[in-house]
């Protein structure tokens, strides 16, 4: 689920499913051609490494490694990017972040694939490139994304973009996945205040 810079105006926000975006089928077959265009970009499996950033991109970078171990018979290893720490939009909230201890993990010299689920205004990114270098200068960093909604508000961009959706600023994405929320689909969700 997408993160926006007012976190406490959506703790406040109720949600209205809109429609269905995406169905658990669409989800899997989108992940595959992700695998095939990040692995073509990469010449395959050698120096990748998997991040995701928790919560739901961590399970997308989990599939995604899967998926290419069944295409290549190798798997880059997923490690796990809790960003809350680094969020430059937590001051606007009363509460403190809870610091999760750092990942032992190196990325030295190895290309990263960043996965996420939605990429929105680039707040969420920007915070887990922060975070990354903390594990090292890797060789390259790609950020792949599940849903790309626009309304950037930093000069970031997706190398690997499973849908591009056109949305307002009323709009939510949320992608739903069996391992954090039992069910599996993207909808599109409207805030009622």
């Amino acid at each position: 689920m997408e993160n926006t810079a007012s976190g406490a105006q959506n703790a406040t926000a109720k949600l209205r499913e809109k429609a269905q975006l995406m169905t658990a089928s669409e989800i899997d077959r989108t992940l595959v051609r992700l695998a095939h265009e990040i692995l073509e970009r990469n010449n395959g499996v050698e120096g990748l490494v998997f991040v995701g950033i928790k919560r739901r991109g961590v399970p997308l970078a989990e599939r995604l490694a899967k998926k290419i171990a069944d295409i290549e018979k190798a798997a880059p290893p997923v490690e796990t990017l809790d960003i809350t720490f680094y969020r430059d939009d937590l001051s606007k909230v009363d509460e403190k972040p809870v610091v999760q201890p750092i990942t032992n993990f190196s990325v030295e010299d190895e290309t990263v694939i960043m996965v996420d689920d939605v990429l929105y205004t680039g707040r969420t990114t920007r915070a887990a490139l922060d975070a990354l270098l903390e594990h090292g200068r890797p060789r390259r960093v790609e950020l792949c994304v599940l849903i790309d909604r626009g309304h950037r508000e930093l000069p970031i961009q997706a190398n690997y973009v499973g849908r591009t959706l056109q949305t307002s600023d009323t709009e939510v994405v949320e992608v739903r996945l069996r391992e954090v929320d039992n069910e599996e689909r993207v909808v599109l969700c409207e805030r009622i205040t």
